[in-house]
């Protein structure tokens, strides 16, 4: 199944950081009704998309993708177009001073200005900017309301291997959602589930699990590398992903030890495509499987992630050839996938 990098584009520019979802989810929902037989908006925010009523009383499957990002929140005008504003999600604040950022549905220009180099103390200098020193700089501009979203301000680009992008956490598993949802699937009840508010503690997840109830879930999530060349000529191993390796497959993390049954069927499954895939390193973060699998009476759970690099910052990088892999792996699943893998 070919990738459509004009679908992840139109995603990956789209600002959607947690709470503030609803351009994603107008793209979605644009995508996706004309091949799914129902689809609702829960109260939360969730999309929630059934593909064949046709197939009631067949195994219950859930795929999910969030669809926030990280990124700002406006707090107060401080005058003269200069806004306080907080973090929603986890950035590191080193990387702030001097972003461009966009805000709000009409996409305001602003950066987030510091005080320059050569005005810092020597002292200044020797450590990172404060951020209770930071404010965002729109150029004059004061009719921006408290509590309105702000997102990193660089646009997508690609070249024929990689995708560069602010938010391909997690908008690279939207589109591979919405390309799955575009497949028929007659062994199976499917669920497609695009989350809010995963980049502040799972919490759209908590929700639309417990309303679907499936027998099992598939999240698909962007999974951090951290496969950097070291600097010293030893091996970097401290990796959890590489680029280029294939789709990988979580066997745990900080929320969430794994369902070894459905490990077990998918990595199979690709040995026996021939899909090339990975084991993601156990260690820190996790995904909505996390809220899912402890849901209702429990819920059988696997994550496939894309990897990528620079987590969290204005600019990630996936290998094409990464996300083609995965859409295959859990096609390749779908289609293979029986009751009995996790009785």
């Amino acid at each position: 199944m070919k990738v459509d990098l004009v679908l992840l584009e139109k995603l990956c520019d789209a600002i959607g950081v947690s709470g503030g979802e609803k351009e994603v989810r107008d793209i979605i929902l644009k995508e996706i009704k004309d091949y799914v037989d129902d689809v609702h908006i829960d109260s939360m925010g969730n999309l929630i998309a059934r593909k064949s009523k046709l197939n009631e009383g067949k195994p219950r499957l859930l795929l999910d993708a969030h669809m926030d990002e990280v990124g700002f929140m406006i707090v107060n005008h401080d005058g003269d177009g200069f806004y306080a504003f907080q973090k929603v999600g986890g950035i590191d604040d080193r990387i702030l001073p001097g972003l461009k950022v966009l805000i709000g549905e009409n996409k305001i220009p602003g950066v987030i200005s510091s005080k320059p180099i050569h005005l810092a103390s020597p002292s200044e200098r020797k450590n990172p900017i404060a951020f209770d020193g930071l404010k965002i700089d729109t150029g004059g501009n004061s009719a921006i309301e408290p509590g309105t979203r702000a997102g990193f301000g660089v646009k997508f680009r690609a070249n024929d291997k990689t995708v560069f992008s602010k938010a391909i956490d997690d908008r690279i598993g939207i589109a591979t959602l919405i390309q799955l949802a575009k497949q028929n699937y007659s062994n199976l009840d499917i669920f497609f589930t695009f989350t809010v508010q995963e980049e502040i503690g799972l919490r759209g997840a908590k929700v639309s699990a417990k309303a679907v109830n499936p027998h099992a879930a598939i999240v698909v999530d962007a999974t951090p590398s951290y496969d950097q060349p070291t600097f010293d000529d030893q091996e970097n191993t401290f990796y959890n992903t590489k680029l280029g390796k294939g789709p990988a497959i979580y066997t745990l993390d900080s929320g969430t030890l794994y369902d070894h049954r459905m490990i077990n069927f998918f990595a199979k499954t690709a040995e026996a495509e021939g899909i090339n895939f990975q084991f993601r390193q156990p260690g820190g973060g996790g995904t909505n499987a996390g809220a899912i699998h402890l849901s209702n009476a429990g819920i059988p759970t696997i994550s496939i992630s894309v990897p990528h690099r620079s987590t969290h910052s204005p600019i990630s990088a996936s290998r094409i050839s990464d996300w083609e892999g995965t859409i295959a792996l859990i096609d390749a699943g779908l289609k293979k996938f029986h009751p009995t893998i996790v009785n």
